[in-house]
């Protein structure tokens, strides 16, 4: 893994923390709301981002780990903020508005995920886990 380009190893670990993100979020929804199923799941695939990203995406940061713990936290809360938002605005209104019925809240999460990837990249890349 360590072959490959940093982004690429980014994308590698962000994807399995992003898939499972999304796996986890099956059996919440079983025992809570969608949003809340969706925060949780959120949260679970960011501890194993954090420890994913540390140790093959960015193993030469020279940061304190409470400062890199720090800011990853702040940039995945603002990254929650939005994937929340995103899944239940497509869940509850834009999928349903075009027609789109099948799985819809499985749809609207993985959209959700997808939209803070980029976002995620950069402000780990700045903040989280940059040189100082």
């Amino acid at each position: 893994m360590m072959m490959l380009p940093q982004a690429g190893r980014f994308l590698l670990a962000g994807s399995l923390a992003a898939l499972l993100n999304w796996l986890v979020r099956f059996p919440l929804s079983w025992i809570m709301p969608f949003a809340a199923a969706v925060a949780v799941a959120n949260v679970i695939g960011m501890a194993f981002g954090f420890v994913t990203y540390r140790f093959f995406v960015f193993p030469d940061s020279n940061r304190q780990l409470t400062h890199q713990l720090r800011s990853f936290i702040v940039v995945n809360l603002l990254s929650m903020i939005v994937v929340v938002l995103v899944s239940v605005l497509f869940a509850g209104y834009i999928l349903p508005l075009i027609g789109w019925l099948w799985q819809t809240e499985a749809m609207s999460h993985a959209i959700a995920i997808a939209a803070g990837a980029v976002s995620n990249y950069f402000g780990h890349r700045q903040f989280s886990f940059a040189k100082h």
